[in-house]
């Protein structure tokens, strides 16, 4: 299964949003536990700074500048490598006593509050907390402590948030792609069904895994739908059988009646008798369509799945609609030079060759154009049928294909407008692609074959009627 069809899944998609939710979520809380572990400790820096200068102020008071002076070296000594930071300087800079060799560049915190890096002996850099202040007007005072843990507890806490929500994403991304590669597995089940029910095999059901989930209950409920479909198609088939054999039959022995009336008829009662026979087998050439339009949409029969040279059936059709294109003085051009084969029924895809041109000639008046081409365009086999008539209004192309619809300007037309309808029901069951377009003037119908020629599912109906 591809990973870009994994991606789009509803499924990975609401994991990535709680993913992200949960991405936010844990920023937070481990902002939070930064932000009060960093203010604990400093907390204790400060606290540690507060009772070294109130020391440093007793001695003072004790013994003098002196002393504290003594105090300071004592503890420097005591303490070489120790955290405590002192520093006191005279009004010019300099340097009485302390660990520290010049006054540092101090960025001020909070009122007395400072803070500024320190370069220790080994090269390493460490962050000083301090306070500065005078206890006299001639000397200033740096107070401080070196906050080593500090700075090593905000560099744990950096890591720990880069590889928690690393780690965190990583699993979230591991468990969408399992879930919706689960979901599309069962969603693929049923897409598979439906198409196999949608070719016309009605026997199809989704299997159920035994799990009682969403899924086999929606099948289950599906299985159920499809029970109905199927009886109500069988029994619409029967229905349809039933119609064919009680209204073809006496139409016919009506038309055989009427063609030895026509025998036997005066010149003046030929006309009429005529006209009847024509009447009957536009009702018995209506009825043959309607009955495979049903036939086709159902998929009652068994098409024929072979390989259909394209090229020899669209000159085929070509050559029968030469006479007729000739009497109502049409150009008809043909250009089909190229050897295109595709997958299907060759007698349905002739019919729809064949019902295309007679629309195209029917419509379009004495001195126009209809031309009629297949060619291969991007590997995909292409048939366009144009011509030079009124053309059919975007809004209304939709609906052409529709049983029995008729434009108002062409009502007057012979036919039942059942041809296209015939067409249309060919063409979904080869899963062709069809589109009608305006040639100004006139209509340019395309007709793309699929690509992988694999035109007509098993299952699909194949009943080439007459045309209309």
């Amino acid at each position: 299964m591809r990973l870009a069809d994994q991606l789009r899944t509803t499924t990975f998609l609401l994991t990535l949003r709680y993913m992200v939710l949960f991405f936010v979520s844990v920023t937070i809380l481990v902002g939070l536990f930064n932000w009060a572990a960093l203010g604990y400790v400093e907390q204790e820096a400060d606290a540690a700074i507060e009772a070294e200068i109130k020391g440093l102020q007793e001695q003072y008071a004790q013994r003098g500048p002196s002393g504290l002076v003594q105090v300071i070296n004592a503890r420097i000594e005591a303490y070489p490598e120790g955290d405590a930071v002192y520093l006191i300087v005279d009004l010019s800079g300099k340097k009485i006593v302390g660990n520290l060799d010049a006054w540092p560049s101090l960025q001020v915190l909070e009122g007395d509050r400072v803070t500024f890096p320190l370069e220790e002996a080994d090269g390493d850099d460490v962050r000083v907390r301090a306070r500065v202040f005078a206890p006299q007007g001639d000397v200033r005072m740096l107070i401080g402590r070196k906050v080593r843990a500090l700075d090593q507890l905000a560099k744990l806490t950096d890591r720990t948030l880069f590889w928690g929500l690393s780690i965190t994403l990583a699993l979230a991304l591991a468990t969408g792609l399992l879930m919706s590669n689960n979901v599309l597995r069962r969603v693929a089940q049923f897409n598979a069904t439906s198409r196999r029910i949608m070719g016309g095999d009605l026997s199809q059901r989704i299997e159920t895994t035994g799990t009682r989930d969403e899924f086999d209950e929606l099948a289950q409920n599906l299985n159920a739908m499809m029970d109905q479909i199927e009886g109500l198609m069988t029994g619409m088939q029967h229905m349809s059988d039933n119609v064919a054999h009680d209204l073809r039959t006496p139409l016919t022995r009506l038309r055989n009646r009427l063609e030895q009336l026509l025998q036997k008829a005066d010149a003046d009662d030929a006309d009429e008798v005529a006209a009847c026979i024509e009447d009957a087998d536009a009702l018995l050439s209506t009825f043959a369509s309607l009955l495979s339009i049903a036939r086709i949409e159902a998929g009652t029969y068994a098409a024929d799945q072979e390989s259909v040279d394209m090229k020899r059936t669209v000159l085929d059709a070509f050559d029968l609609y030469t006479v007729l294109a000739e009497d109502k003085e049409i150009e008809l051009f043909c250009d089909a030079n190229e050897d295109v084969s595709v997958s299907g029924d060759r007698n349905l895809l002739f019919q729809v060759v064949t019902n295309l041109l007679d629309n195209a000639i029917k419509y379009t008046p004495s001195g126009g154009r209809v031309d009629i081409s297949l060619r291969t365009r991007n590997g995909q086999p292409e048939l366009v049928v144009a011509d030079s008539g009124p053309g059919i209004p975007a809004d209304m192309r939709e609906k052409v294909l529709q049983r029995f619809f008729r434009l108002d300007k062409s009502r007057s037309a012979p036919g039942a407008g059942l041809g296209l309808s015939l067409v249309s029901a060919i063409i979904q069951r080869h899963g062709i692609e069809l589109t009608l377009d305006d040639n100004r003037p006139g209509l340019i119908i395309r007709m793309r074959f699929p690509v992988a020629s694999a035109a007509m599912p098993e299952g699909h109906a194949a009943l080439a009627a007459d045309h209309t």
